[in-house]
């Protein structure tokens, strides 16, 4: 350490026309020092005042200016002295350096701006201002095509330097562990997923010949993401990808950079225009180690959530890849493998998601792919029986491939495949197999054939559930099916436990979704069956308050369908609900319905409607006379739609002979 002393000594009085050979020994010491405790030596190095000294010796036509550089990298690996270097001074003189020739000089300055800018607001503040992420694009453009071993070991620095600039704290996006020089992958691997989402990691990459690593980390900072796609640097790394792809650490990098970028919209239009699909997919083919296949995979998904990408994958044979890893995966318990089989087969449905990638993998349901996720179905594994619902709910998404699915036998399938988690089951695959049966259900030519096959007592079985996502779907399913099947709605309108659960659910307010399709399925049963049994069932049950609420919703279509299944009570069933409607305020709402300019046409029409229905009890008549209905709808007979109108004087002659 006395050589340490009497190194910063003479460092700090030095000047720039000291010898090299005097520089040189003093930087040589401080090296020596750094490799062997480098935490302590910095310490050292920031209470002598050197850093300061370090900014005019940062010259290019210098000889020691590599080491220089070389101190700072080193010394700024540790958090505590970033800001201590920009304070300095140093981010000015080395962005400078980033345009001379001397490529160990630029080396270790991409080194030093790499390790400056991590984790440090500060440093990519101050490289910003200097313009060294201009540079540093420049040079990676400049260098892509070269492969030599010199020229690929500053390509992989200034990609580094590139992830660190655009790093933000706080902020957290997809990270990827690169291994240290020396380490084997699978000792650190558990350690890093356990890590990956939850904190900030510093990464190692070679970043020098013989001097060791610098530190990089990579999480990311919108503005300067966007600043980077705005240079264009996107198809850079890309082409950069495809040249060096046998260069494993530069591979890494790109990923690393691909990952990054890929999570905001405007870089994903930039890679639609380049071959990143083919080239990603060509990549992950040879890749062996799990550790490798789940870096892709953090840059397939978000490049996947485009639908131009989403086809270019399938296009360039991803599919195929997902399945085979699905095969080798399923029966085995490895955690790896575990963990491959859920990604893959979660991608696989995130590529069913864009219309014109679903439509090509379905092939008229003649498609390997399509029969391969069939199989899915009927597995032991519960993520992919999930994967396969989901996928079966994506290919359901127009009439012809529900028609042609419903009439090849998979709805017995997925009634098969919910049977199996009724009691204790899987939310999850419940929640999947319902959106697909759902989704089946919408053609009208599929209803009976579903109906006949039992869809609804199998959706039925599931009314004990207390898990909001399975209500919801559970809801739309049997709302679905009894569109316009009179005979369905008045079974299911008649079932007691079926209208009581209904009548709960409506008023669960703290899920928006369950309390909406309660309320529309409520009124679908009385809207399709007629039926007085029904309305007394609803009534008897306590359904009327929430249909008379379901008419002052913000949404149209639910007004308009509640107020015609309130005409339809107050036409068959009126005394019956009588007193249900008075004590819910009907009359009131109607009144406001009408009076307010905003309502939609058909909200005013089958208001009218439906207060000459009221009319027919007298202590509603009462009601409607007291408010001055007469002149809220003499108003409406200038209406300027003439379906509107027309009801209007027909209302308003009623309410003359009834007054």
């Amino acid at each position: 350490m006395d050589n340490l002393s009497d190194a910063l000594k003479k460092l700090k009085i030095t000047t720039s026309d000291s010898t090299a050979d005097s520089l040189e020994g003093c930087l040589d010491c401080l090296l020596q020092a750094l490799a062997q405790n480098n935490t302590e030596t910095s310490e050292k190095i920031q209470k002598s005042g050197v850093l300061q000294v370090f900014a005019s010796l940062l010259m290019p036509q210098s000889s020691c200016t590599a080491k220089v550089a070389n101190v700072i990298a080193e010394v700024a690996r540790n958090e505590f002295m970033r800001n201590p270097c920009v304070d300095a001074g140093l981010i000015p003189p080395l962005v400078q350096l980033l345009n001379c020739k001397d490529q160990e000089v630029l080396l270790q300055t991409g080194r030093a701006l790499g390790n400056i800018c991590y984790d440090s607001h500060e440093g990519r503040n101050a490289v910003d201002h200097a313009g060294g992420a201009h540079i540093v694009v420049d040079h990676i453009r400049s260098l892509c095509s070269k492969t030599d071993p010199a020229s690929e070991k500053l390509l992989t620095v200034f990609c580094g330097m590139l992830m660190n600039y655009s790093n933000e704290n706080g902020k957290q996006h997809r990270k990827f562990a690169l291994c240290l020089p020396g380490e084997q992958p699978h000792q650190k691997k558990k350690e890093k997923r356990k890590k990956l989402n939850s904190t900030i990691l510093l990464f190692g990459v070679s970043m020098c010949v013989t001097e060791g690593h610098g530190a990089i980390a990579i999480q990311v900072l919108d503005t300067l993401q966007s600043q980077l796609i705005n240079m264009g640097v996107i198809p850079t790394l890309v082409k950069l990808l495809g040249i060096h792809c046998q260069n494993a650490a530069l591979t890494e990098m790109c990923l690393v950079a691909f990952g990054n970028l890929a999570e905001l919209e405007s870089s994903k239009e930039q890679f639609a225009y380049t071959n990143i699909a083919e080239e990603l997919v060509k990549l992950f083919k040879k890749q062996i180690e799990h550790d490798k296949k789940e870096m892709i995979f953090e840059v397939l998904a978000p490049l996947a959530e485009n639908d131009v990408i989403k086809l270019q994958l399938v296009e360039a044979g991803l599919v195929e890849c997902l399945l085979e890893i699905v095969q080798k995966t399923v029966d085995s318990d490895k955690e790896d493998d575990v963990a491959e089989l859920k990604t893959a087969s979660d991608l696989m449905v995130l590529l069913l998601l864009g219309d014109e990638s679903m439509q090509k993998l379905f092939e008229g349901g003649k498609g390997s792919v399509f029969q391969r996720v069939l199989s899915w179905i009927p597995s032991n594994s519960h993520q992919l029986q999930l994967a396969g619902a989901l996928a079966i709910a994506n290919f359901a998404r127009n009439d012809g491939n529900c028609i042609h699915m419903v009439d090849n036998g998979i709805v017995q399938k997925l009634m098969d495949l919910l049977d199996r988690h009724v009691e204790d089951g899987n939310v999850t695959v419940q929640h999947a197999a319902l959106s697909a049966l759902r989704n089946l259900a919408i053609p009208v030519v599929n209803k009976a054939k579903m109906l006949s096959a039992g869809v609804a007592e199998a959706v039925l079985k599931f009314l004990r559930s207390e898990m909001p996502p399975v209500q919801f779907k559970l809801l739309g399913t049997l709302r679905m099916l009894i569109d316009a099947q009179a005979e369905a709605a008045e079974q299911l309108g008649k079932n007691v436990k079926l209208v009581e659960r209904l009548v709960e659910w409506c008023e669960a307010k703290d899920h928006a979704g369950v309390m909406g399709e309660s309320n529309r399925l409520l009124s679908a049963l009385i809207r399709h069956s007629k039926s007085k049994e029904v309305i007394r069932t609803i009534v008897q049950s306590g359904g009327i308050k929430h249909l008379v609420t379901m008419a002052t919703s913000e949404h149209v279509i639910m007004q308009n369908e509640a107020l015609v299944a309130l005409a339809l009570i107050a036409a068959l069933e009126l005394v019956t609900a009588e007193k249900d409607l008075e004590n819910a305020q009907l009359v009131q709402i109607l009144h406001r319905l009408l009076s307010d300019d905003r309502s939609a046409p058909e909200i005013k029409y089958n208001s009218m409607v439906l207060i000459c229905a009221l009319i027919g009890s007298e202590p509603l008549q009462k009601e409607v006379q007291s408010m001055a209905f007469l002149e809220v709808v003499s108003k409406l007979r200038s209406h300027e739609n003439k379906t509107v109108a027309q009801q209007a004087s027909l209302t308003e002659q009623r309410l003359a002979v009834e007054s």
